[in-house]
Order: structure tokens, then C-alpha cells, then sequence
């Protein structure tokens, strides 16, 4: 996934960027709403995470700003503040989580999980796709019963495959899901990672329309 993260806290953010690209995602990282709000203007974001106190205002207006104007991309905050009422005034203004800092980083990756699995539809984290089955939690495949072994970026790759099924994708489109702005991709990359898929996980697992982009193969 594409996600956004919102945090002036220089060692927390980069825990938390690190984290989040360790599990295969790609972060733009900001540290200011005014920044924030130039990079959902310009970029379709899978999810986003929320400090509530940043240097330029609080998160609470932004997330109910954001929510006004119909933007229903999925949004986490990760915050000091710990009160009920807190928490209360975040789910209220259109949150779909609220972390409390400090946070286990493994259960930051879980709740991102979750909350992306909601907004796909299907909750359950167990999917299966021909003779693949599919534990979206614990980021593990088996083929015909056999565990099958993905780097991270193969994963977010089939993920974004999985999550939208019957869907052509492009190549753009992919590397928006894998890359954060200004990573230095390779013309190539997104066909090396399709290919690595498709001996893995069989020839049949993912369909190219030739000049237009990739798509889930029918299971």
C-alpha cells in the first residue's frame, strides 16, 4: 500500500517508516498538516497515520476537514493524548483506529492490516485464489498446501493484486503502490517482480494486457 505518514517526531517517524516499508509498503513521510494536505491533493493514498499535535495545528480539524470534503481514504492516529474522551473525539471526527503512543510496532503492522482488510470488504484475513490460500495477518502463502516464501515487495505487490480482483492495473499504478515520491525505480522493476510472482505462485496468477498493465488471474 501507499500510506501517508503524518508525525513531527523525528525518531518515532522513523520507527515508524521503517516499520511500515518493512512490511513491503511504501511511505511518504510529512511533518506538517499544511504539507499533508499537498500530498493527498496530489497522490491516492491507501491509509493514512495521524499525530494529533503537529507544529502547524491539530489533527482532529484536519481529519474532519478531510472527511468534509468526501476523502474516505482510511486513517489511523497515533497520539500522546490518552483520555476516553480523546479517543471518543477521534473515532468521532472519522478515525478508523487510535494508537496510543508508546506502540508496539508489530501491532501498529497489525492494526494497518486490519483496518486495510475492512475497507476491501473482507475482514477475514484467510483467502484463498485457486490452489493458493492466503493468510493476509501473517503475510504467509501456501500453494497445494505447500508454504510458498515472498520478499516484502513481492507481497505488497500480490496484495495490491489481491485487493483489487479482476482489476487492470498499470505499471504507474503499481509503482504508486510500491515506491514512495521520489525513490529511484528501475524501468524494469515492476516486471521483475511480476515474473518472480508468476514462478512462485504459478504462471497463471497474474494476466498481462500487453501495453496496458497486469491483473489477478481468475483462481
Amino acid at each position: 500500500m501507499r500510506i501517508l505518514l503524518i508525525e513531527d517526531d523525528l525518531v518515532l517517524g522513523a520507527a515508524v517508516r521503517d516499520q511500515v516499508a518493512a512490511d513491503g509498503h511504501s511511505v511518504d513521510w510529512v511533518q506538517r498538516l499544511d504539507a499533508a494536505g499537498d500530498a493527498l491533493r496530489g497522490t491516492a493514498f491507501d491509509l493514512v497515520l495521524l499525530d494529533l499535535m503537529l507544529p502547524d495545528g491539530r489533527g482532529i480539524p484536519f481529519l474532519r476537514r478531510l472527511r468534509a470534503r468526501g476523502d474516505v481514504t482510511p486513517v489511523i492516529i497515533l497520539t500522546a493524548l490518552d483520555q476516553i474522551s480523546d479517543r471518543i473525539e477521534g473515532l468521532n471526527a472519522g478515525a478508523d483506529d487510535y494508537l496510543v503512543k508508546p506502540f508496539d510496532l508489530a501491532e501498529l503492522s497489525a492494526r494497518i492490516g486490519s483496518v486495510a482488510r475492512r475497507y476491501a470488504g473482507n475482514p477475514n484475513p484467510i483467502v484463498t485464489h485457486g490452489p493458493l490460500e492466503i493468510d493476509l495477518a501473517a503475510r504467509s502463502i501456501h500453494r497445494d498446501g505447500r508454504p510458498v516464501g515472498l520478499t516484502a515487495r513481492e507481497w505488497a505487490l500480490f496484495e495490491a493484486f489481491l485487493s483489487r480482483p479482476g482489476q487492470l492495473l498499470s505499471k504507474a499504478q503499481l509503482e504508486d503502490k510500491l515506491y514512495a515520491f521520489g525513490a529511484e525505480i528501475e524501468s524494469n522493476t515492476i516486471e521483475v517482480h511480476v515474473s518472480r510472482l508468476r514462478k512462485k505462485l504459478g504462471a497463471e496468477v497474474i494476466e498481462t494486457e500487453r501495453g496496458l498493465g497486469y491483473r489477478l488471474g481468475r483462481g
